[in-house]
């Protein structure tokens, strides 16, 4: 489970939905929060120039560090409050959707508070220096188009000349689409950008509080210093920002009949007529049929072959062929399935072929007598039937 914010309070039907759409949108909506919260720390870094009390203030016994301390604060807890409420909001939406739970979302809706709360008191920090009415809207769009610009040097997938580092483009706390529900960010990120952020608060407190144009230099190197080991912990390359969540992949079985953890609300659906379609193959097919029904959990890219295995029917709920079916019609696409896989992976952003769902329709009509069109196909059954 991952966490989900407001925009996900629709309910969908499974809870691999709500995963995949939890993880995307709970750190890829800070491409508009952060830049955000730097504008309104900016603004409230502002506050004493705009009332003309700096040179009172500065007359005051209190240390600076106090004042900013009591402002910096209560930002904080306000930007926290207001973030953990909509996580949890959204964790309560995916409690009630499904059966499989886990604290996989944790670190990264830790890592988005604290990506707001150190933009706000950088912001603040910057306010304070630049006192300038141009200053806020000036860092929301530097910071709009510093993270865009990162996203979109790495949205295609494929490195270009002007593609940044992988290194660098982690750097935002916005991170990209997630096309896999099985995935999750790797421990590295997280670590990499929890250091990059902390850098960059200190430096905004230390920004808050200086007095002198040398504290003021000074105060810069936290964040360039949590930049650099931020660089060199972050992973080098794009296939390491993201792994296999173990917990989410681990089968869950019914005899032969197995689906991932994620999926086991699947599994009553698919187990009897996984254990019909196994009888059919094994009597039409004889000891090279396959034994067993197991969801594919293995980690591919968007343009990569599914996975295919000798002993076993792979199933993917993406498929629309697949998620779509019940009892019979299940049946027979897990027949077809098991004598004639598919090549090009079928899902939400990728459709299968003509000829494919064409030669899977013909192979299960072969085995169970009865020639029947597939459901749930971006295709109509009569160009199915057509093209068989």
């Amino acid at each position: 489970m991952s966490a989900v914010t407001a925009a996900d309070l629709a309910p969908t039907p499974y809870a691999w939905e709500i995963r995949a759409t939890g993880l995307k949108v709970t750190r890829f909506l800070l491409a508009l929060l952060w830049p955000l919260a730097l504008a309104l720390g900016a603004l409230q870094g502002l506050r004493d120039h705009r009332s003309r009390m700096s040179e009172l203030l500065a007359s005051t016994p209190r240390p600076a560090r106090h004042r900013a301390a009591t402002t910096a604060g209560g930002t904080a807890i306000t930007l926290s409050t207001t973030f953990t409420l909509l996580v949890l909001l959204g964790a309560a939406q995916v409690i009630g959707a499904t059966e499989y739970t886990h604290l996989g979302w944790l670190p990264i809706s830790l890592v988005g508070l604290l990506a707001l709360v150190a933009g706000a008191l950088l912001g603040m920090g910057i306010g304070r220096s630049l006192p300038s009415p141009l200053t806020p809207p000036a860092l929301a769009v530097a910071a709009f188009v510093f993270v865009n610009l990162l996203r979109m040097s790495t949205e295609s997938g494929v490195p270009t000349a002007t593609s940044a580092p992988n290194r660098v483009t982690l750097l935002s706390p916005a991170v990209d689409e997630v096309r896999d529900v099985f995935l999750t960010l790797s421990a590295p990120v997280h670590l990499g950008q929890t250091v990059w952020l902390l850098g960059m608060a200190v430096t905004g407190f230390a920004l808050l509080t200086a007095v002198t144009p040398r504290a003021r230099l000074l105060a810069l190197s936290p964040v360039l210093a949590g930049a650099m080991i931020a660089l060199l912990v972050l992973p080098a390359d794009p296939r390491r920002v993201y792994v296999v969540d173990a917990a989410a992949a681990a089968q869950v079985c019914d005899g032969p009949v197995c689906v991932a953890a994620l999926h086991q609300d699947r599994l009553d659906g698919l187990a009897d007529p996984g254990k019909k379609a196994l009888r059919l193959l094994r009597g039409a097919l004889g000891e090279d049929a396959p034994t067993s029904v197991k969801e594919s959990t293995a980690r591919r890219g968007i343009f990569d072959a599914p996975e295919r295995s000798r002993t076993a029917v792979l199933v993917d709920f993406a498929d629309g062929v697949i998620a779509d079916a019940q009892g019979e019609q299940l049946t027979r696409a897990l027949l077809g399935q098991g004598v004639a896989p598919v090549c090009f992976a079928r899902s939400a952003n990728e459709s299968g072929t003509m000829g494919e769902l064409a030669a899977q329709g013909v192979v299960a009509g072969w085995v169970l007598g009865d020639l029947r069109p597939f459901h749930g196909s971006v295709y109509t059954p009569g160009d199915q039937l057509a093209t068989a």
